[in-house]
């Protein structure tokens, strides 16, 4: 099995970001709300996920001057769009990998518009925390498998997240984490996440060849 680390520059902004290489199906990240690739709460699922066979890429959706903009944040197309090129990297780097996304607040919608733009290139979709429903009509024209996962305390995102299952198109199933609020802050809650996201990897993309 192959274990390296990348560091990459993705799309026209070169925007920095870091691959990790296990062999087989590949995570593209997606945070939001301002953070970036080295988001302590992305890093710690990504750790799950490569525990478990999976290759993951965390990247950087907006550089530095645009995420002072906090427009830019809630921008799903700008950040779609970097999301679509960082599955062109991959796809350069790997073109036979099976691909799946993870996204987190606005960058959940941001996965899901990618996801529904590029539906022969992804395979599998988890959100944390996500806000779906940022995906407007583009939602009903996701086919990955899709998996969204929120705050049993959360309850504003709790009652976006079940509107926005209702709207899905394709494969989709929605898991409440007990007593957990919005970042998953509570003790054992991100642990969870991390084993409901890589089964629902696993389970989709497959294990790396030995």
């Amino acid at each position: 099995m192959i274990h390296a680390e990348t560091i990459l520059s993705i799309g026209s902004c070169r925007l920095p970001g870091d691959l990790y290489d296990a062999g087989g199906g590949i995570v593209v990240f997606a945070h939001g709300s301002g953070s970036s690739r080295l988001s302590p709460r992305n890093r710690q699922v990504a750790q799950a996920l490569q525990r478990q066979g999976l290759g993951t890429l965390l990247f950087d959706l907006l550089t530095p001057d645009e995420a002072d903009d906090r427009r830019n944040v809630f921008d799903i197309g700008l950040l779609a769009g970097r999301v679509g090129e960082a599955i062109d990297e991959v796809r350069r780097l790997h073109p036979d990998r099976p691909l799946g996304l993870f996204g987190a607040s606005t960058g959940a919608a941001a996965a899901l518009v990618a996801a529904a733009q590029r539906p022969q290139q992804v395979q599998a979709v988890v959100s944390r925390g996500g806000r779906p429903d940022l995906a407007g009509e583009l939602l009903a024209e996701v086919r990955a498998p899709t998996l969204l996962i929120v705050g049993g305390a959360d309850a504003d995102v709790l009652a976006l997240n079940r509107q926005a299952l209702a709207r899905l198109g394709g494969e989709k199933r929605l898991e409440v984490v007990p007593r957990a609020t919005h970042l998953f802050e509570e003790a054992g809650t991100l642990e969870q996440v991390s084993r409901l996201a890589a089964q629902w990897f696993v389970d989709r993309l497959g294990m790396p060849a030995r």
